[in-house]
């Protein structure tokens, strides 16, 4: 009999689905899915690109190639002009650039597979027919449904190809804090800093990125009031000016989480070969 997988195994396979891209590996990816108004703006530089070179074939077909063509030939060479810029031409870049176009490199993003894969031939071309329908045909009001309802704001054409938009221009992770004042030093080693609210936290953080470029008047009233309430949860608080003592305050609270991961890391190792252990008799799966 197969076993059947915990309700938690389940929800936690589901929460992998939606929120994350799980290689074939099973490994999990951290990417950032784009949402529908970055999606819009590239599309939007698409279709204006698309609509110039159909205007410019259309002029030039029904203008100066007009005598050179048979009778009856000039619909017919409209229509597979059409089909040409609206269907092969997004086909044939999206497939040669691995999910990009003119519209995608402006605004940073690119088409992968669900499975954080580069986007093939075949993913270009349902894309691109089913894009005739939903974007052209009824003027995007479509896709963009289609992506207001979806989890990583995919169309139809998406969901269709096993596709979806990825972001690949994110913001740089900030520069870590520097150690503890060489004046606090003795003070980190015995204080007591308790978890910070998740706002205050937040705002502590980046005042501390933006402090070297305010206004020495607005940095100290800040630091001030700032320092107000993180007293709450220090104990006791360093006898310095405010922006040295939040400084002191960030790096004593950052090491302490830092050795309490390193000291829950350590323990998992461990533990491991004793909860990876088979207890005798017990047949292995």
């Amino acid at each position: 009999m197969t076993p059947r997988p915990s309700p938690e195994v389940t929800h936690r396979a589901t929460h992998l689905a939606e929120d994350e891209v799980l290689t074939g590996e099973a490994v999990a990816l951290d990417v950032q899915p784009t949402g529908v108004l970055l999606r819009a703006v590239g599309a939007v530089i698409d279709i204006l690109l698309a609509t110039v070179l159909m205007v410019g074939a259309v002029l030039v077909i029904t203008g100066p190639l007009a005598p050179l063509l048979p009778a009856g030939a000039q619909q017919m060479t409209v229509i597979v002009t059409l089909v040409l810029v609206l269907v092969v031409l997004p086909t044939a870049v999206e497939a040669t650039t691995r999910g990009r176009s003119l519209g995608r490199l402006a605004v940073g993003t690119r088409i992968v597979r669900s499975d954080g894969g580069a986007s093939g031939f075949r993913q270009a071309l349902i894309r691109a027919l089913v894009g005739v329908l939903e974007i052209y045909f009824t003027l995007g009001v479509v896709a963009v449904l289609a992506g207001a309802f979806t989890p990583r704001s995919q169309r139809l054409g998406d969901l269709l190809a096993g596709t979806y938009s990825q972001r690949t221009r994110v913001a740089p992770l900030p520069s870590p804090l520097p150690p503890v004042p060489p004046m606090l030093e003795q003070w980190a080693s015995v204080v007591d800093v308790a978890r910070l609210p998740d706002r205050l936290s937040r705002r502590l953080a980046q005042f501390l990125v933006q402090a070297p470029r305010l206004a020495p008047a607005a940095r100290h009233r800040i630091a001030e009031e700032l320092r107000d309430e993180v007293s709450a949860f220090v104990y006791p608080m360093p006898n310095t000016d405010p922006l040295t003592a939040l400084l002191g305050i960030a790096a004593a609270r950052r090491d302490r989480e830092l050795r309490a991961l390193t000291a829950h890391g350590e323990r998992r190792v461990e533990l491991a070969p004793i909860l990876e252990r088979v207890p005798p008799g017990f047949p292995r799966r």
